[in-house]
Order: structure tokens, then C-alpha cells, then sequence
């Protein structure tokens, strides 16, 4: 790792996801393409997201190549790890260029997953999506609701994603939420919004039969590591108590990704303990079992080729 003397932002080095040789990963060959967004402006609590993408690509590298519970080598169908995009000033002139850096990908079918950064990094990706899928929905995995208008001076903070997220999606659903601020109330099971909170939400199956229910046909997957209990993943930005357990998410993701037409995710907000790797390797498990269900599904892909202009 090391810091770029421009604008003093943190720059990721390039490691492949899984360790993958460069011959064997071409862009255009790649069924998924990983995305690091090492971005960290408005952390309020743990600093330390935008070593988060790093420290993924590098734990993957432990990860086996096999899949048990698919049976499948997923890395076979093409995992293209791109290099970091530069991190400038101005927050909105960055999700402006991610988006504009994967929008073609998107039209031309490949599954993005992307690594942040703290939790406004999805307004990039997601931005991208819904120029090509207009009626996206967004299954929003997070200990927090996200929703202020502003927190802290800026409309761009990770405690503002889910509210920028109704920029670009139609509809939004919220699981694992255990932390609501008065302000954000009025948001929480509204139209647009639909938030399941996790001490009214711990049955899974009727969770996951409810998620299905809300969602439109086309998904974007938005996962806040703090969504899951941090037994499992404890290195994030803002810790809360309680969450969805490791098999419960797998379990969920796996129906939407069956049932829907998923077509990008992001995995945010890690943020690396010292002398501990369980939270970077967990999250890099978590990005190859998400494009496991992708590749075992099959058939029908991200139909980017027909998709409004």
C-alpha cells in the first residue's frame, strides 16, 4: 500500500481478486469485474475504510478456488480486477468518473462488485446501473437506515447513502437495521423505502419472502458490513450489536439472486483491526459466494444490450 502525494489520497496498489495471474483475467473475457473504491471522507466514528478494499483483495488471496457450497470454480467465467480510480477533492466529481468508468461495463453485460470505501461510494455504481436499468430497486443491507438528508456539514456522507440512493432507484429495502435517528422516521417505510428492522425481522424465511415481495425485477445489492452481527465481521466503521448472521445473508442473497435479476453489488465500510484478518477474509468470502449465485444461476445475464439508452 502506499500514499499518492496527489491531493494526499490514499492509492491502492493492484492486486488481483484471488490472486488471479494477469493473463487469465482480460476485461473483456470477464463475466464479473471487481472494483476497489478506496474512498474515505466523512467517517464519524473508526477511521480506517479506505484501507478496506486492500485489505479484501488481499485476504482473498487465501480463499480456495472451489466453491463448496455451489460446487462451482466460479473464477473460471472471468474475474477482471480493475485498477483503483483516483480519489479527487470534489466527492461528487468521484462518483461522477465511477460511474462513467462503469457504465459501459454494465451495458456490455459484466457483473460489477465493488469494494469501498465508506458507504457513499455506492452512489457511483449504482448511478451507472440506472442509466442502464431505469427501474432498478436497491436491497440495502446495513445496521444503520442511512437516510438523513445531511449529516455533518455534507450531503455526501456515509450516513447520507441510502438517502442518495433514492436518487437512482425506485425503491429501496432495508434489512438488518438496528439504528434509526429521529430525523429519519419519516423515510422508514414510506413509499420508496421499506425497512425491516432486525429486532421485528430475526425470522429469516419470512424475511427473505418479504425482501422478494418489495423488490422490483431488477436488483442492485448494497451491502453495509456493519448489516451483519460482528461476531462475523467486526472490523467496520460503525459497529452495532445484534445483526444478521452469516447464513442468514447467504440464505437471503441466494433467493434474491435466484428470483431477481441482480446486477451489481457493493461491499462497504470495512475497516481493518490490527492483528485481526476474520473481517477482511469474511467479506472477501462473502464477494466470491455473491458471484457464485450469479455464475450458478446461469442463462440470464445482465441484459445490459437491451436496456433504455
Amino acid at each position: 500500500m502506499s500514499e499518492s502525494a496527489l491531493s494526499g489520497e490514499f492509492v491502492l496498489e493492484k492486486p488481483n481478486f484471488l490472486g488471479l495471474p494477469e493473463r487469465s483475467v482480460s476485461l473483456e473475457g470477464a463475466r464479473f469485474v471487481v472494483v476497489p473504491l478506496p474512498y474515505e471522507r466523512t467517517t464519524s466514528y473508526m477511521k480506517g475504510t479506505r484501507l478496506g478494499p486492500q485489505a479484501i483483495l488481499t485476504a482473498s488471496r487465501q480463499i480456495e478456488l472451489y466453491d463448496e457450497e455451489t460446487g462451482l470454480e466460479t473464477w473460471k467465467a472471468g474475474i477482471h480486477t480493475l485498477s483503483p480510480i483516483p480519489v479527487p477533492r470534489d466527492p461528487a466529481a468521484y462518483f461522477r468518473t465511477i460511474s462513467e468508468t462503469l457504465e459501459p461495463l454494465i451495458r456490455a453485460g459484466k457483473f460489477i462488485v465493488a469494494f469501498g470505501g465508506e458507504h457513499s461510494v455506492t452512489e457511483g455504481p449504482l448511478s451507472a446501473v440506472s442509466r442502464v436499468h431505469p427501474k432498478v430497486s436497491v436491497l440495502h443491507v446495513d445496521a444503520h437506515a442511512d437516510l438523513r438528508r445531511e449529516y455533518e456539514g455534507s450531503v455526501y456522507s456515509h450516513a447520507c447513502a441510502a438517502r442518495r440512493m433514492m436518487e437512482y432507484a425506485g425503491k429501496i429495502v432495508q434489512v438488518g437495521v438496528r439504528s434509526v435517528s429521529e430525523d429519519e422516521r419519516e423515510l422508514c417505510n414510506s413509499k420508496r423505502v421499506t425497512t425491516l428492522l432486525m429486532h421485528e425481522s430475526r425470522d429469516a424465511a419470512k424475511l427473505t419472502r418479504r425482501v422478494l415481495e418489495e423488490l422490483t425485477e431488477t436488483v442492485y445489492v448494497s451491502i453495509d458490513l456493519d448489516g451483519l452481527d460482528p461476531s462475523v465481521i467486526p472490523g467496520v466503521g460503525t459497529p452495532q450489536p445484534g445483526g444478521l448472521g452469516w447464513y442468514d445473508l447467504l440464505d437471503l442473497l441466494r433467493a434474491v439472486i435466484r428470483e431477481k435479476n441482480v446486477v451489481a453489488c457493493d461491499l462497504v465500510e470495512l475497516c481493518p483491526l490490527d492483528g485481526q484478518v476474520i473481517s477482511e477474509f469474511a467479506a472477501a468470502k462473502l464477494a466470491y459466494r455473491v458471484m457464485g449465485y450469479v455464475h450458478a444461476k446461469g442463462g440470464r445475464r445482465n441484459r445490459g444490450a437491451k436496456a433504455r439508452s
